[in-house]
């Protein structure tokens, strides 16, 4: 327990540092390929999240998912990759190659569906080759090309906004 408070503590200190010499690069080109990271310590309603971007004309093998949550137990059922502040070191590595692979792989968008400050959260959102991130309001403002003000309870409010505003962007 009091490791756990330490690990977050540092790993926080550490994010933070890191953002402040972040740059966004620019994005531009139309999205096919989404990277979606989501928490799923307060977000229960993965699947149909996921069936709106297809609903919106992605395909779904061009969709991947990673969750995250404060604690996994041994009885949860977990279909796609997963972490846990488990797998992230105080120093911030990540010690899971699923996440890894996720990270390294360059997104057309990642959408960082999460309104808390989480330290691994925002550590794997800051690290992601992604071209173009998507993401909360209430979250770190550094991290994101584009916010919703909104909250991961109302997923459809949030992909309304997001889909119009891609549309006027011409991004789909």
């Amino acid at each position: 327990m009091f490791f756990k408070i330490i690990k977050e503590f540092f790993l926080k200190k550490r994010v933070n540092k890191r953002l402040t010499e972040y740059q966004l690069s620019e994005s531009d080109g139309t999205i096919e390929t989404v990277g979606i990271l989501i928490d799923e310590t307060h977000f229960e309603h993965k699947q149909l999240l996921i069936e709106s971007f297809v609903s919106n004309g992605f395909l779904a093998k061009n969709i991947t998912v990673v969750s995250f949550k404060n604690r996994y137990k041994s009885k949860d059922v977990v279909e796609e990759p997963y972490f846990s502040l488990k797998n992230v070191g105080i120093s911030g590595a990540i010690k899971k190659k699923e996440i890894q692979d996720f990270i390294d792989q360059p997104f057309d968008m990642l959408v960082s569906y999460y309104d808390e400050k989480k330290a691994p959260l925002m550590l794997v959102t800051k690290r992601s080759k992604a071209k173009f991130k998507v993401g909360f309001s209430s979250v770190d403002k550094r991290i994101f090309h584009f916010m919703i003000g909104s909250e991961t309870d109302n997923y459809k409010e949030f992909n309304e906004e997001l889909f119009k505003y891609l549309k006027i962007l011409n991004k789909i």
